[in-house]
């Protein structure tokens, strides 16, 4: 029952939401603005509504795999539900394996596991962003933090190795931004 949870809730995070939506209007995601299905692109290029509803769409599907692993097998197969769905998320099948960067994903996990670190870094991503303007920094900085959230919060070690994990992925989906931030041509929001 574990396998088929971990393959099911893979099969869930592999869902393309954005890429979905952009095909309800008729357009391709992948080829406008960064390329990326995930929210933030989604938002920049179909609208405040699509991407929250992009926004909702891949956090739900991080949770989902969260209490799909917790109802079968407890801690141990949620986090494996979990990192199933970062990568379906990251990884899709039913895209050729070329997904989103995991943050939104990622936070309906989180929100699953520990909904305050979830939100201790939803605030320090709000906090971010409202700075300096940079969405994939805010990003950055939110999923860089969960390790320390989690020690700070005095969770189970498995939690911490799980945020050390998903903070390592977050990171390398990122580098692209990483270097357009370091150059000065990343993309600001208004």
């Amino acid at each position: 029952m574990a396998v088929l949870a971990v393959v099911v809730s893979y099969l869930i995070g592999s869902v393309p939401v954005g890429y979905l939506l952009g095909r309800a209007r008729g357009i391709d995601i992948r080829q406008h603005g960064s390329g990326n299905i995930g929210t933030t692109n989604v938002w920049r290029n179909l609208g405040p509504v699509a991407g929250t509803i992009a926004l909702i769409g891949d956090t739900g599907k991080g949770f989902a795999a969260v209490l799909l692993g917790r109802y079968l097998g407890g801690q141990g197969l949620e986090l494996a539900c979990g990192l199933a769905a970062i990568a379906g998320h990251s990884w899709p099948v039913f895209l050729g394996f070329r997904g989103g960067k995991i943050i939104a994903t990622g936070l309906g996990v989180f929100l699953g596991l520990t909904p305050a670190a979830a939100l201790l870094a939803l605030g320090l991503w709000l906090v971010v962003v409202a700075a300096f303007r940079y969405v994939s920094l805010g990003s950055i900085v939110a999923a860089v933090s969960m390790p320390l959230w989690m020690l700070v919060l005095k969770q189970p070690r498995e939690y911490l190795v799980f945020a050390l994990v998903v903070a390592v992925i977050a990171v390398y989906k990122h580098m692209p931004n990483i270097r357009r931030l370091l150059a000065g041509t990343e993309s600001k929001i208004r």
